[in-house]
């Protein structure tokens, strides 16, 4: 307590907080909900700056909340985790030494309190379609069970599929609906390779945490499938995006946005190469395999969204 009073125990509790928050995968997120916009604009309509921003505020609360949750709940294994990297494993700031375990749990608190008025303003002041409402429920629901009992969907086994889907899929879609007003089939088009992206690099988070997450009993899709399962299906996974572009492209998706989507090819190709490599018992580099999991995804949601944004 006495360290948190001096002027230097604050900052540095206040770098921890940030570093509890990980910006990067709210950068992120932020990406991907672009790229609705984006598709929005590329068909033809004039951006409401009022329902991006407010819509880009409670995509943000909504992960915010489910990220301390997830910190909170998963701090005792977090602490104890050995092969913790710098995207996996939780922050690390929680525990002895560090901000206290409650910090996490009123921090989700506060962003729900958050979410709650901007729900408010959004339905007040944008009057979303009812698609946009159909996302905000199910966004809700599974980003508050994602870590929260009883369902804590995260160690069930679905919790990459169902955290993908929202991320790929729902959040691009959100920023669409409200800007178009209804869905549009190039929303898919570009949402089928992002959740499989996502996927892949969520099956790459799980793999540094293996060990922690048997001994802790916690049922990750890697550890239900088995790590050399879960390694496969990471590769197929990686390959399955430039499928479903290829058939996208012939489906009608523009041929930008297809190029710019194969642009992610080497990176997606480098991990396939990582992974085969651990697989195969070469030397293993934890955070070079994180770091190129989100490289992959961030590179084909970015690159996707460039390519709407400016054509």
């Amino acid at each position: 307590m006495e360290e948190q009073n001096r002027p230097d125990g604050f900052w540095k509790s206040l770098l921890a907080f940030v570093q509890l928050t990980r910006p990067l995968f709210l950068l992120g997120v932020a990406i991907v909900y672009a790229l609705g916009a984006g598709i929005a604009r590329y068909l033809g309509v004039e951006i409401d700056w009022n329902a991006y921003l407010l819509g880009q505020a409670w995509v943000t609360l909504l992960q915010l909340s489910t990220q301390y949750f997830n910190e909170y709940y998963n701090a005792p294994a977090d602490q104890v985790n050995p092969n913790r990297t710098w995207l996996t494993g939780g922050s690390g700031m929680l525990g002895p030494g560090r901000l206290p375990r409650r910090v996490a749990l009123m921090a989700a608190l506060v962003c729900l309190a958050f979410l709650a008025s901007i729900t408010v303003l959004i339905i007040s002041k944008v009057n979303p379609p009812s698609g946009a409402y159909l996302i905000m429920g199910l966004a809700f629901l599974g980003s508050f069970f994602y870590s929260n009992p009883p369902l804590s969907l995260e160690s069930s086994g679905y919790g990459e599929l169902i955290t993908s889907v929202m991320v790929g899929f729902m959040v691009p879609a959100y920023a669409f609906i409200l800007q178009y007003g209804d869905m549009h089939r190039l929303v898919a088009m570009c949402a089928f390779p992002l959740v499989a992206a996502h996927m892949a690099m969520l099956l790459a988070f799980d793999l540094p945490d293996y060990g922690t997450d048997l001994k802790f009993e916690k049922r990750t899709l890697m550890i239900r499938l088995g790590w050399q399962n879960g390694m496969l299906l990471h590769n197929a996974l990686i390959l399955v995006v430039y499928l479903l572009l290829l058939v996208a492209h012939a489906l009608g998706f523009p041929n930008f946005a297809t190029m710019a989507g194969f642009l992610s090819l080497p990176v997606g190709l480098f991990q396939i190469w990582q992974m085969r490599s651990i697989a195969n018992g070469g030397r293993v580099n934890w955070n070079a395999l994180t770091i190129g999991g989100v490289a992959f995804f961030a590179a084909l949601s970015y690159l996707l969204t460039y390519a709407f944004w400016t054509h």
